[in-house]
């Protein structure tokens, strides 16, 4: 929030921080939600309700750092990967279709060019990050409702930003995503 204030005048709130369960009414107060490590979710009906109806009237969803099937370990079928995320999704949008996005979406344009993704790789297990979106109305020409960092995990570049431990030309990248997902959220 601290960057979205030097470069905006959007003037978020910076001393708090706003963890709200999805069946809150307060979720609708915010246009944009953040959720990470799904592969462990254990989503209930009501929030899965909740979720869907933030989604269809304009909530945007960004999600983070989750891993590939048996990373953590497969206790007790958590911490599976994709498939627990997609099955918990499938219980918001029934019909939704997660579909691979490339660097021409308008959300890696919204504020900052991000003209390729092969950048900000997880920075604790092998492959290429990958960026999923659910589209309203599965219309790629609509409205992106959730972006998806799967097999990546762009916050913990944000949170270990100032200790060195992560490249600056990886933070760099992880940023420019993070405000180009806000505005985006905000936009559209």
């Amino acid at each position: 929030m601290r960057i979205m204030n030097e470069l905006s005048y959007l003037n978020p709130h910076m001393d708090e921080i706003n963890a709200i369960a999805l069946d809150d009414p307060e979720i609708f107060k915010y246009p944009v939600a953040y959720i990470i490590e799904v592969d462990w979710w254990a989503i209930t009906d009501a929030e899965a309700t909740a979720l869907r109806a933030y989604l269809l009237k304009g909530g945007f969803l960004i999600v983070d750092d989750f891993k590939p099937r048996r990373f953590r370990g497969d206790v007790d079928g958590w911490g599976a990967g994709w498939e627990v995320f997609e099955a918990a999704m499938k219980r918001v949008m029934p019909e939704g279709r997660f579909v691979d996005l490339d660097a021409s979406h308008g959300i890696f344009h919204a504020f900052f060019e991000v003209p390729r993704l092969d950048i900000i790789p997880q920075a604790y297990i092998a492959g290429r990050p990958i960026f999923r979106g659910l589209f309203e109305d599965n219309d790629p020409s609509k409205r992106l409702q959730v972006v998806v960092n799967y097999n990546t995990d762009i916050s913990q570049y944000w949170e270990w930003s100032g200790t060195g431990l992560r490249p600056i030309d990886d933070t760099n990248e992880a940023y420019k995503l993070g405000v180009n997902y806000i505005v985006y959220g905000l936009t559209h």
